[in-house]
Parts: structure tokens; C-alpha cells; sequence
């Protein structure tokens, strides 16, 4: 059987977006502990060049929940509002999302392949078909994102490990025996 659209998206989204909020209350814990404004470590980069962790921490959800959206727009543009300042704000649009990535049809999914959207920045406009958007840019975006928190975050000294980025992982359920 073929894997759907929403079986190669959704439940990596949701599965990342727990794993993300579970690491932002170990960054909460680690600069109540260290006496750390959450506004500074939010402030923190990687490089000069990058956007900082409150950004990153927004991304994930922008390239999630927000892409899904986008297709559902016909059209995507990058959110640039300021981040949240606190690690409360920013579990809260996490889990947000995750709610409502949760009750996403599957089939209304399905209903996007083909569909035509695009990719808008300012006077740059890339079209996508639905798919294409999602798996070759948004889900790659959200990867990225996701994993710069995290690298910011363990790069300051936040007790982070592999288990932590990963998150709840699927396990397979054995088929329930005939009655």
C-alpha cells in the first residue's frame, strides 16, 4: 500500500512539535537554574548570520501547521512577526498546533495532491504542486528548524540528549487477537 501524503507529514509534525515543547521546558528549567533571562537564551544563535532560537522555535510551526494552511490558501509566505519573549508563549503556539494538526483529515489531505499553491517573498513567487510543497520544501524547512533549537539550545548548555530531539517514536502495535 502506498504511504499517503498525510502519513508522511502529519504525524512527523506532531511527533516533533511534543519533542520541541519538551525541550523548551528543559530550557526553562536550565535558566530558572542558572538565572538566565528566557528572553536572552530566545536571543541566542548559532552563528552570527542565523535568526536567533525564538525564530527557529516559530519556524517549526510556521513550516508545519502553517504550511498545511498555505496549501489550504493556495499561497505561502514566510510569517515575519516577532517572535515570542518567553518559553510559555512559544509551548503555546507549539501545542496549538499540535491540536490542530491532530485533527486533520487524513482524506482532506489527500484532497491537496495536485493542487496548484505557491511559495510568495516579497516579489518572488515558486510555484508547487501541493505535494511538492510540503515533502521537498516545508517538511525540510520544519526539519531544520526544529533541529537548529535544539543545537542552540544544547550548544548553551542545556542538558539535552538524542532522546530528547526524537520525541515519542512510533512503535508498532501487535494486531488484537480474534474473540
Amino acid at each position: 500500500m502506498p504511504i499517503s501524503l498525510h502519513a508522511a507529514t502529519v504525524p512527523g509534525f506532531i511527533r516533533q512539535l511534543r519533542a520541541l515543547s519538551g525541550i523548551l521546558d528543559k530550557a526553562a528549567a536550565f535558566c530558572a537554574d542558572n538565572g538566565i533571562a528566557e528572553a536572552d537564551m530566545l536571543q541566542e544563535r548559532l552563528a552570527e548570520d542565523m535568526f536567533p532560537l525564538g525564530y527557529q522555535i516559530k519556524s517549526a510551526v510556521v513550516h508545519s501547521l502553517g504550511g498545511i494552511e498555505g496549501i489550504r490558501r493556495g499561497t505561502f509566505s514566510p510569517d515575519t512577526s516577532t517572535p515570542f519573549e518567553t518559553f510559555a508563549e512559544h509551548k503555546a503556539a507549539l501545542d496549538s498546533a499540535t491540536s490542530t494538526l491532530t485533527a486533520i483529515d487524513p482524506a482532506e489531505l489527500e484532497g491537496f495532491i495536485g493542487k496548484d499553491m505557491e511559495f510568495r517573498i516579497r516579489e518572488f513567487v515558486m510555484p508547487f504542486a501541493a505535494e511538492d510543497f510540503l515533502l521537498a520544501f516545508t517538511q525540510p524547512n520544519f526539519f531544520f528548524h526544529v533541529t537548529t533549537s535544539y543545537a542552540i539550545l544544547r550548544a548553551r548548555g542545556v542538558p539535552l540528549g538524542k532522546v530528547d530531539y526524537l520525541g515519542t517514536l512510533p512503535k508498532k502495535t501487535s494486531p488484537q487477537a480474534p474473540a
